[in-house]
């Protein structure tokens, strides 16, 4: 109450923030020997963290006495805080390091007018109902086991029969299309990590093991493994292209304050393909991968969607791999694969990593939020650093167009925003539990049984709720653990040979017949409703 008590003073105080960034010596004469007393006494009472900035240029913003080094922007005058809310505090790790000592973080919000403030408030509040931490315990899909590790995510029962129907989908369409599915090791000696520049430049993220005298990384991705299949063999341009993919499992650390349920771990599986190429094939296979990746996110409810084209800084082409008309080729590409399927985009020139240009696609859930999604990836570096080649009509070695590319990315993150996107309330054809038969007494546990063997039979994930309970118990359990069917089976429907149906989304639709219930459930789970 007291922050917010401060915050009112500052708005009606109407104090003007000073940019202080273009004007250094200004700042370092004014702000910086004044501001050092009081630094030094805020450190030892209220363990402030300091560090070395190593940007060559730094933003300062001096509010009233207050000097803030931040990125910024602020707002011009205090005055402008119109609606503001605090909204927790809570212990934090300076960079997310575990090793540094804990320090307490504020988070609050501000909006020029009341209704906007209520408006986020009111989705925030929603966005906690829909936690995907929160839902993953209640419903028995998943768990962290602290005892085993952070950032380790252990698949229950129901959770990972999510997993497979999306992991049976997901291989499905993509042999298809005329992919090879894949599997490689989880570790490998550590000199092919040398080969592919991860082990220099990522290494802080890798897990290095000593076996027998030599040393291993758990891999952190699949990419270097798919080079050494397609090298197996001399390849022609006659064979290309050629389409690796795998649901590879890959391990990352990261930082224990970073850690986020499923959306940040250390182990996870990803949907990763690479496509080894020519320079003819390339815009085909954009479109193929444009084509499955839209296609596999509608069919999960996904429909809006947020586009990034990561290009190149022409004005330093010393910090890339690869040659500048490689670089064009490829940006006008992935530009033209775009326009042609009429997706906007937003063009963010200098973002692209040093080996090459990318599309990123950010999907919006049901509360307009974006989640990392498809990712297409060219890659002029691995190529060469691995001398990946094929024989073209001429009969010379020229090196393979490379192509990363993830559908769905992680499926724990993937899995972890379906949870969010439907507030645990899956569709039919994903829910763990399809349809779930409640007898009313024990008289009908016969009845049900039968039912239940033709619902298995139909292919439908079904189980029967026996608990010696009343039928308003077995309802309201049921819709809790948001089930999509429920079966109600009592003295007349056991006489009728039919079952009364409540639906979580529908509610109650009265006796069915049984042949008209498997049809209905069938026909959800084969177009794949949501």
């Amino acid at each position: 109450m007291r922050i917010q008590a401060i915050v009112r003073e500052l708005k009606n105080e109407k104090i003007d923030v000073i940019n202080w960034s273009s004007d250094p010596e200004l700042f370092i004469s004014r702000a910086l020997s004044p501001a050092k007393p009081l630094f030094v006494t805020v450190d030892k009472q209220n363990r402030t963290a300091t560090a070395i900035i190593p940007d060559e240029q730094v933003s300062f913003y001096k509010d009233g006495d207050f000097v803030d080094l931040c990125r910024g922007p602020h707002l011009p005058s205090t005055g402008k805080i119109h609606a503001f809310k605090l909204l927790s505090v809570a212990g934090a790790y300076w960079r997310g390091d575990e090793r540094n000592k804990m320090l307490q973080r504020i988070y609050g919000t501000a909006f020029p007018s009341q209704t906007e403030l209520t408006h986020h408030l009111q989705r925030l509040a929603e966005a906690r109902k829909r936690d995907h931490r929160v839902l993953g315990k209640q419903l028995g899909l998943f768990l962290i086991h602290e005892k085993a590790g952070a950032g380790l995510v252990y698949w229950q029962p129901k959770g990972t029969t999510i997993r497979k129907v999306i992991e049976r989908f997901w291989e499905d369409e993509h042999i298809k299309r005329g992919y090879q599915i894949v599997a490689i090791p989880h570790i490998v000696r550590h000199e092919i990590f040398k080969t592919s520049g991860h082990y220099d430049f990522y290494r802080e993220h890798m897990y290095v093991l000593q076996v027998d005298e030599e040393e291993y990384v758990l891999k952190p991705m699949n990419c270097p493994g798919h080079i050494l299949l397609y090298q197996e063999a001399q390849r022609s341009y006659r064979d290309l292209p050629i389409r690796f993919a795998e649901l590879g499992t890959v391990y990352r650390y990261e930082k224990s304050g970073v850690l986020h349920g499923m959306l940040r771990v250390r182990g996870f599986t990803q949907d990763d393909a690479h496509i080894f190429c020519t320079p003819e094939q390339l815009q085909e296979e954009l479109h193929q991968v444009l084509d499955l990746a839209q296609f596999m996110l509608n069919t999960f409810g996904y429909e809006e969607f947020e586009v990034d084209l990561s290009c190149w800084d022409p004005a330093n082409p010393q910090n890339y791999a690869g040659e500048a008309e490689e670089w064009d080729r490829a940006q006008e590409a992935l530009r033209k694969a775009l326009e042609e399927r009429g997706m906007a985009y937003t063009v963010r020139e200098g973002e692209a990593a040093f080996y090459g240009p990318k599309i990123d696609i950010k999907m919006l859930d049901a509360l307009g939020r974006g989640w990392q999604g498809p990712t297409i990836q060219f890659d002029f570096n691995l190529p060469r650093r691995f001398d990946v080649t094929y024989i073209g009509p001429d009969g010379n070695h020229h090196h393979v167009v490379m192509i990363h590319r993830t559908v769905l990315g992680s499926m724990e993150r993937f899995v972890g925003g379906l949870i969010e996107h439907y507030a645990g309330a899956f569709p039919v054809w994903l829910a763990p539990v399809q349809a779930r038969l409640l007898p009313i007494t024990d008289r009908q546990i016969p009845y049900v049984q039968q039912v239940l063997a033709r619902l298995l039979d139909a292919g439908i994930r079904a189980e029967a709720d026996l608990r010696n309970e009343k039928i308003g118990y077995k309802i309201r359990a049921a819709q809790l653990e948001k089930i999509p069917y429920m079966l109600v089976v009592g003295d007349r429907e056991v006489a009728a040979g039919t079952v009364a149906v409540r639906t979580l989304k529908g509610g109650d639709q009265g006796p069915v017949p049984l042949d008209e219930v498997i049809a209905t459930i069938r026909e959800a789970i084969a177009k794949k409703t949501v």
